[in-house]
């Protein structure tokens, strides 16, 4: 039987979890945006946009960073 305390725990645990995963995944599109920025490859700034549409990350929050 497991008791409410670890239910909590586990469960603000898995939340820590995707909050890392998160930053780890707006990270990389900071750094990938910067790199397309830096070749002048607009194709690779696109592909970035719908990237950041599919994961549910708004352009600001890793266009602005450069």
């Amino acid at each position: 039987m497991v008791c409410a305390e670890q239910v909590a725990l586990d469960s603000r645990a898995a939340q820590g979890g995707a909050d890392v995963r998160r930053q780890v995944l707006v990270e990389s599109l900071r750094r990938r945006y910067a790199d397309a920025v830096g070749r002048g490859d607009a194709a690779a700034k696109q592909a970035l946009f719908q990237e950041g549409v599919y994961l549910n990350v708004p352009p600001e929050q890793f266009v602005d960073a450069n």
